[in-house]
């Protein structure tokens, strides 16, 4: 039998655990964020960021074509997914050393509001927009672009723009968006608006093809997602990274299937075919791959299953010490 004091504190032990368990919340409420959207790692002596735009919802089911929405069902369900499915928006930050340069700026407010979160991002993995020296587009779609203008400005302004010629050529003509459906002279306006500091400032430079950039970057044409979409290649001391854009856009689909294209491209069968070739690639070099649409931070490698068949290896974390 009790005695008062041993009940006395068992009533106290009892009240602090119903107390701990039905109200902590109280004491903590959910904070409901992630933390800033930003990966660091060291390729040979380069300093590779990727930097998180945020993420956004994509009817996947309805978007991809050379393929039916129950195959795109079935195998969004064997990882787990369902249509709509959050999509990441990766652009990467290349530290040479010499130069800092950004490849693609993801959406700022052109593509809705869970994007847009790129210059926080920036700015919290310990560098400021105004320290950019090059910017890369791999194509000019406002998920790409939007993030180069902050107010109505160039959000960077020391900055050189490079895109492929042929890209620009497509997206700043104003006789090609007046022909264009409706539905898709909104992607046309969005590369004018954003591009259009840098083009009076005489700081839009396109190159044509394949071009060295800068000693340890070069462009690859990879057209048919737009008439000018192009991937980068980044090495050092024997180390390789691509970053592939738009090449692929949903990973629980297209390596297991890469001739599946969604609507967005401009020419699904080179779209495919460029695809089909960087998977090759990257399975037999087993180099280290980017992709701007792929579960941040988009980086892995890519492995060679069977029959015409990828799978995607993520890269394994490290804390960088």
């Amino acid at each position: 039998m009790l005695r008062p004091l041993q009940k006395l504190a068992a009533a106290a032990l009892f009240a602090g655990l119903s107390a701990f368990s039905l109200g902590a919340s109280a004491a903590g409420p959910m904070v409901k964020t992630q933390a800033p959207g930003y990966y660091r790692l060291m390729l040979g002596d380069f300093e590779v960021t990727a930097l998180s735009d945020g993420t956004v919802k994509l009817p996947v089911r309805d978007l991809l074509t050379r393929t039916t929405p129950a195959k795109v069902d079935a195998a969004l369900k064997r990882s787990f997914l369902a249509s709509p499915v959050e999509t990441s928006v990766n652009a990467y930050l290349v530290n040479t050393g010499s130069k800092l340069v950004l490849i693609d700026t993801g959406a700022a407010g052109l593509f809705g509001p869970t994007l847009g979160s790129l210059q926080a991002n920036l700015k919290a993995a310990g560098y400021q927009p105004e320290q950019v020296d090059e910017i890369y587009i791999t194509h000019l779609h406002p998920d790409h672009v939007g993030g180069l203008l902050s107010g109505g400005a160039a959000a960077f302004p020391n900055a050189i723009v490079r895109v492929d010629k042929a890209d620009a050529d497509f997206w700043l003509d104003e006789a090609r968006m007046n022909a264009a459906p409706k539905e898709a002279q909104g992607f046309f306006q969005g590369a004018m608006a954003s591009l259009k500091p840098y083009v009076a400032a005489g700081k839009l430079k396109p190159f044509e093809g394949r071009t060295e950039l800068m000693p340890g970057i070069s462009a690859q044409p990879t057209h048919g997602h737009t008439a000018g979409h192009s991937v980068y290649v980044v090495e050092s001391k024997g180390e390789k990274l691509m970053l592939w854009g738009d090449l692929m856009h949903v990973a629980a689909v297209q390596f297991d299937e890469p001739a599946v294209t969604i609507t967005f491209d401009s020419d699904s069968v080179p779209a495919a075919k460029e695809r089909a070739l960087a998977y090759a690639a990257a399975a037999k070099g087993g180099y280290l791959v980017g992709g701007a649409h792929i579960a941040f931070p988009g980086l892995g490698h890519v492995r060679k299953a069977g029959g015409k068949s990828y799978t995607w290896v993520p890269l394994n974390y490290s804390s960088l010490k």
